[in-house]
């Protein structure tokens, strides 16, 4: 299966001056298509940082989405930090600039055009809003952090480059609400669970109610998915505590 991961690049949402826009919205993208979200890392201004976290995710052949730092302030290191994971120089790259040109006209020059300056080898993504584009390269897509701009552009990236992959992943989750207990007490029980299933991903979420709640559930394909509930009802009914089903 493959992975889709997400970069949230900036100190501002660190800080807490921006809050971040972009982890639900990708996860909502991603799921309209039939694809999930595998992971998700926040990143500092830190360019060592951030051209570790891309060399890491370029090596294992993720598709990835990097929302921010790709402007032309001193804060921003996005772009330099790819070219340097990728180990090319930064060049203007011919149709950002034009796009800044056919935007901005006389003005592109001398600072907007800076925004131009791609990993050497990177394609152009289009920008809908104000014509300065981002850019992919090695399966990473870099935006701009404004979720106005960021959002429909990580969309023509999916329609654009993976359609092929929509609907096409045996995946499903589905889970149960058991009452009356604690994790403690169903621990050995989704132990045994996770052993006798290993091909499934088994996830606890207690709630935080009068009654002690847990929605206890499995994701993955849908055989191995089904089996694994068929063996979780029966086990949670077997140890004495009451359960419904969660609608989907």
């Amino acid at each position: 299966m493959q992975n889709f991961g997400l970069y949230i690049i900036g100190d501002e949402i660190l800080s807490g001056k921006r809050q971040d826009a972009h982890l639900s919205k990708v996860i909502e993208l991603l799921s309209a298509r039939g694809l999930q979200l595998s992971w998700a890392n926040y990143l500092g201004d830190i360019p060592a940082q951030i051209t570790a976290s891309l060399k890491a995710s370029m090596n294992r052949g993720d598709i990835v989405f990097s929302c921010g730092g790709i402007g032309a302030t001193p804060d921003d290191y996005t772009r330099q930090c790819a070219a340097d994971a990728v180990g090319v120089p930064i060049a203007p790259h011919p149709e950002a600039v034009a796009e800044i040109e056919a935007q901005y006209g006389e003005s592109a020059y001398p600072k907007r055009v800076l925004m131009a300056d791609f990993p050497m080898g990177a394609t152009i993504i289009p920008n809908p809003v104000n014509r300065v584009a981002g850019f992919a390269i090695h399966q990473h897509y870099f935006v701009p952090g404004f979720p106005q701009m960021a959002h429909p552009m990580i969309e023509w990236v999916l329609d654009t480059h993976y359609r092929h992959l929509f609907h096409q992943q045996d995946y499903i989750e589905t889970s149960i609400l058991v009452m009356d207990a604690g994790e403690s007490q169903l621990i050995d029980f989704m132990n045994y669970i996770v052993v006798k299933h290993p091909d499934i991903k088994l996830f606890s979420l207690p709630k935080l109610d009068n009654r002690r709640t847990i929605e206890l559930g499995v994701k993955g394909a849908a055989l191995q998915v089904n089996s694994a509930m068929s063996d979780i009802k029966r086990g949670v009914a077997a140890l004495g505590f009451p359960w419904l089903e969660i609608a989907k």
